[in-house]
């Protein structure tokens, strides 16, 4: 078969690449973390179908927003880079800046709705909300998938979310470098940089790892200040 655009060809090493866009992903990155739903029967490899739908929404992400991008390049957001400031309004109607929450570790998740990774990863952000928010963490959710707001707001009830959720705009996408992929999530340390970023479903203790580098932003800062003043001797008045 010659594949042309908004299709997507498998490699002999089990890499999916989507014709829309070029992007490369691994349908088992996500499907390991799926349960196929009971009372599919027959022939049917219940697993090859959530892979198959999982392509498919793939392809129309990458299909749809690939075509609003402009053709100048996109940003290369690495760590230690500063987090891209942005306002967007959030479920409330009120306006939220990145900037709001300098001083605080944050979770920031690129996700949409229909996104099946999302679905498994909410919980487990609800649940870290919970654990490390007395620390100084703060979740933000940034909905990606064009939705109505009622939509957004019912996942989100439905979800239990307990961190504000903000109606995305593609000039934010933009700005962290394009979103190729839902979920995404960038973790911000305390002084506004950038430490880790996962692409993609990842385990909840992955996730774990990243929010601990995000507090201890803080404490290195310290720790390096206090090395310095130790080689230089304390300062004059």
């Amino acid at each position: 078969m010659n594949p042309g655009a908004g299709t997507a060809t498998e490699s002999a090493t089990g890499t999916v690449t989507c014709g829309a866009c070029g992007a490369t992903f691994r349908p088992s990155d996500v499907a390991s973390a799926l349960v196929p739903p009971q009372g599919w029967g027959g022939n049917r490899n219940p697993l090859a179908l959530v892979v198959v739908g999982l392509v498919a929404a793939a392809m129309l992400y990458f299909g749809v927003h690939m075509s609003r991008r402009s053709s100048e390049p996109l940003p290369r957001i690495t760590k230690s880079s500063p987090a891209p400031d942005f306002t967007l309004e959030s479920l409330d109607g009120k306006s939220m800046s990145l900037s709001d929450l300098r001083g605080k570790a944050v979770l920031l998740n690129f996700w949409a709705t229909w996104c099946g990774p999302c679905k498994i990863e909410t919980p487990w952000l609800v649940e870290l909300q919970n654990q490390y928010g007395s620390q100084g963490l703060q979740v933000v959710g940034v909905e990606m998938g064009d939705d109505a707001k009622d939509d957004i707001a019912k996942f989100a009830k439905d979800m239990g979310v307990n961190y504000p959720v903000l109606i995305g705009k593609e000039a934010v996408g933009e700005a962290y470098g394009g979103v190729p992929a839902l979920p995404e999530t960038f973790f911000i340390g305390r002084d506004g940089k950038i430490v880790d970023k996962i692409l993609g479903l990842k385990g909840k203790g992955e996730i774990e790892d990243s929010i601990k580098k995000a507090l201890d932003t803080e404490a290195a800062k310290s720790e390096a200040s206090a090395q310095t003043m130790g080689e230089n001797g304390p300062a004059q008045k």
